[in-house]
């Protein structure tokens, strides 16, 4: 018989995998918020050109795509590893491509609010 604080165990690990899932898939749905207001809402009212907005928008818009997908294959990963009794650890390519994609969307809006002031 299986031991019931094994059993436990796993199902809080798939219950924890299950809000991280959530978690990324919030995150994807709200760089495409951003995405939204920084490419159409906020040129409107700011006046002057438009395009510095439609680039970090757009660019907002596919870390919010990223995101989505990423927590599809995560989610996947962690169960196939659940399943053989294994780890999946955050893969460290995934990490500093988000990093790198933040890192340049807070230049990118940090000089649009410098530059349009």
């Amino acid at each position: 018989m299986d031991d019931p604080g094994v059993q436990d165990a796993t199902r809080r690990t798939r219950l924890a995998n299950e809000r991280t899932y959530l978690a990324w898939l919030r995150s994807g749905l709200t760089a495409l918020a951003v995405s939204f207001g920084a490419g159409r809402i906020v040129p409107e009212l700011a006046g002057g050109k438009t395009w510095p907005y439609a680039v970090v928008g757009a660019g907002f818009g596919v870390l919010g795509l990223a995101f989505i997908v990423a927590a599809f294959l995560r989610q996947r990963r962690v169960e196939e590893a659940l399943r053989s009794g294994d780890y999946a650890a955050f893969d460290e390519r995934a990490a500093l491509a988000f990093t790198v994609m933040g890192l340049l969307l807070a230049v990118g809006t940090i000089l649009i609010v410098v530059l349009q002031s």
